[in-house]
């Protein structure tokens, strides 16, 4: 068993270990417990994910034209701001990745902010978790962008615009592409480690005032981190799928 298991991991593995197994070794991978094969991270971020199945799912039943919930009122205010933030990173057709962006931003902050509630831990603090949010953005603009210029054009921008340079700035801008992933990645995991780090030590070691001082400044990270890593997509959606002359 995991020396720190959380209680939600425990739940997983009493409940779901079968599942869990089947899916490692259906990828290839053998746990290091087969008996407890959901480590915290994972957990933790499928428990955000069904959270915020959970609470969106109830806050539809409270929708209404004439008398709109507060809830309503925050989520349209979200939409607008996921709206003008993609429209103003990608130039063709960019509501139709509006639901993409906004799934990545809210799942981010919530896992972001989770870890401040008593028994829980950021998934984002596990460095496996902002890799894959960065392998999916990743493969996300890529292929997005393959749909909407058209194989060939999405090749020439690795190419550059000088054709004798074009050997050269291929392997440049497959390297910068590939460290788009190790950037992303860092850069999440890093700040949130770090903040839950400090959350954790000043916790146990000052007064209740303190803390909620560094609670404060965990969920200003919280915020910033999620619109960093959501407007860093959109940044480079927006550069593949530029139908500019090379």
């Amino acid at each position: 068993m995991p020396e720190h298991e959380l209680w939600v991991t425990a739940l997983f593995n009493k409940l779901l270990a079968a599942p869990a197994l089947a899916a490692l070794q259906l990828a290839g991978i053998t746990p290091l417990n087969a008996e407890a094969p959901w480590s915290n991270a994972y957990a933790m971020q499928v428990f955000v994910f069904l959270l915020m199945i959970a609470i969106f799912g109830l806050a539809r039943l409270t929708f209404s034209v004439d008398r709109p919930s507060r809830i309503q009122t925050i989520l349209e205010m979200f939409y607008e701001f996921i709206r003008e933030q993609t429209s103003e990173m990608i130039d063709h057709h960019p509501k139709k990745h509006m639901a993409f962006f906004g799934t990545l931003f809210l799942f981010i902050l919530i896992a972001n902010l989770i870890g401040i509630i008593p028994t829980f831990e950021s998934p984002t603090m596990f460095a496996v978790v902002p890799l894959g949010l960065a392998t999916v953005t990743f493969l996300y603009y890529n292929l997005m962008a393959i749909a909407e210029v058209g194989i060939v054009t999405w090749f020439k921008h690795f190419l550059g615009p000088i054709w004798w340079l074009a050997p050269l700035m291929l392997v440049i801008e497959i390297l910068s592409h590939l460290s788009r992933l190790l950037s992303l990645t860092v850069r999440l995991y890093a700040n949130m480690f770090a903040g839950e780090m400090v959350f954790l030590v000043f916790l146990g070691m000052v007064p209740l005032g303190v803390p909620i001082i560094f609670m404060g400044l965990h969920t200003f990270v919280a915020f910033l981190q999620a619109y960093i890593f959501t407007l860093l997509a959109m940044v480079y959606l927006g550069q593949m799928v530029a139908h500019d002359e090379h």
